[in-house]
């Protein structure tokens, strides 16, 4: 991590959802944010509107994750099925951007990847990944949102590869680090 001396890295992981994103701190907290009214669907929404709420969407994502020493976010799904595919791809990219611009260090991990830290198994489905939080990681409640357990996941591992692990996990679950793409400069 660029100039942290003395103390641990904070790192955030992130997984990105119109309506759900899921946003974990290694200070010890997770939360959700995302488009929440479920009578009138992003998606659906007329497209000036539709722009506005991406926004509201995007400007709650990077307040909440402020200016950590990195983030790890989760890599788009490509082949995930519904709607949405444009607009989450422009939330996605827009998240990335604003942090780069804001000088934060970002790490990507696929979400395979993310499932085997977790589990050990890359399609290890969203319970088991929850239920293996929950177990190694009790300290960030997510009280059973998957979105909360994936973005946990995340930061752990952003935490374990820089060198600064939250709890040991096994090296079957480490192997995930490496085929992760981490930021230059930035490991301890």
């Amino acid at each position: 991590m660029p100039a942290v001396v003395g103390r641990s890295p904070v790192v955030v992981g992130l997984d990105t959802s119109l309506t759900a994103t899921g946003i974990a701190s290694s200070e010890g907290w997770c939360r959700t944010v995302g488009w929440t009214d479920k009578k009138r669907l992003i998606t659906r929404l007329p497209h000036i509107e539709r722009a506005q709420a991406l926004a509201t969407v995007l400007a709650a994502i990077v307040q909440a994750v402020s200016t950590p020493d990195m983030v790890v976010m989760e890599t788009p799904a490509l082949s995930r099925a519904g709607g949405g595919a444009h607009e989450r791809g422009w939330l996605w990219w827009e998240t990335y951007r604003r942090l780069a611009d804001a000088g934060v260090p970002v790490g990507l991990m696929s979400t395979g990847q993310r499932a085997i830290y977790a589990t050990g198994k890359g399609t290890a489905g969203k319970s088991v990944v929850v239920d293996a939080v929950a177990r190694r990681w009790p300290a960030w409640m997510t009280g059973g949102d998957d979105n909360q357990a994936d973005a946990v996941t995340l930061m752990a591992a952003g935490r374990d590869w820089a060198g600064h692990p939250i709890a040991q996990v096994p090296k079957a679950h480490r192997r995930a680090l490496d085929a992760a793409q981490w930021p230059q400069g930035v490991r301890a």
